[in-house]
């Protein structure tokens, strides 16, 4: 299974960052070694003075597919989770002025956050999903998919031209404004809608 995660996908997160909103989606990804699952601890590497915290929806493909149409994608997955794609800040400022790869900032190993996978279903209407963070009971991140400058049809129908996708793949669909710091002993817990889906601690 491979991960491939969307950046600058929601515009005010575009803004806080000083980026320039894209035209076409920015994608990356990260390799089996990052996921982190079942509210295992995250540990802060010894590499980074500033982890940061970005929340998103994600996708788990279920259908082997490649050059898919947009207007076929909803075939291709039937579950949703939220995800965390952990970020070292201080690494990325220095990488990208200088047109380096993400890749030490962005795939290094825990870095992909995933929750158990539901059923679209159980939600509502996919590109209107409510989604939050707390860091020790507090809201320090929302978003909304209907917010997402490429939605995920758009996003499956783009990386497919590039790489085949493959039954367990997952697709984290970018980040909306309020990104943050994590220290050690937090707590984080993150909710799609009202459903609680991620509850573990930084270490």
């Amino acid at each position: 299974m491979k991960i491939i995660a969307v950046g600058m996908n929601y515009s005010e997160h575009v803004k806080e960052l000083n980026n320039i909103i894209p035209s076409e989606p920015v994608i990356f990804m990260k390799p089996d070694s990052a996921l982190l699952k079942n509210n295992k601890p995250f540990y802060i590497p010894n590499f980074s003075n500033e982890i940061h915290y970005e929340t998103e929806l994600i996708v788990r493909i279920d259908k082997l597919g490649k050059n898919i149409s947009e207007k076929f994608a909803s075939r291709y997955y039937t579950t949703i989770g939220l995800g965390i794609d952990f970020t070292a800040r201080d690494l990325q400022r220095t990488l990208r002025p200088l047109g380096n790869p993400w890749e030490i900032c962005k795939a290094f190993d825990g870095s992909a956050v995933v929750s158990e996978f539901y059923p679209i279903k159980d939600f509502g209407e996919l590109q209107n999903l409510n989604f939050h963070l707390e860091i020790d009971g507090r809201i320090v991140q929302k978003g909304n998919t209907s917010d997402m400058i490429f939605n995920i049809n758009q996003i499956i129908a783009y990386v497919s031209r590039f790489f085949t996708l493959k039954i367990g793949d997952i697709i984290f669909t970018g980040t909306p404004v309020g990104v943050g710091k994590v220290d050690v002993n937090n707590h984080l817990e993150a909710y799609l809608e009202n459903k609680k889906l991620l509850d573990f601690i930084v270490k």
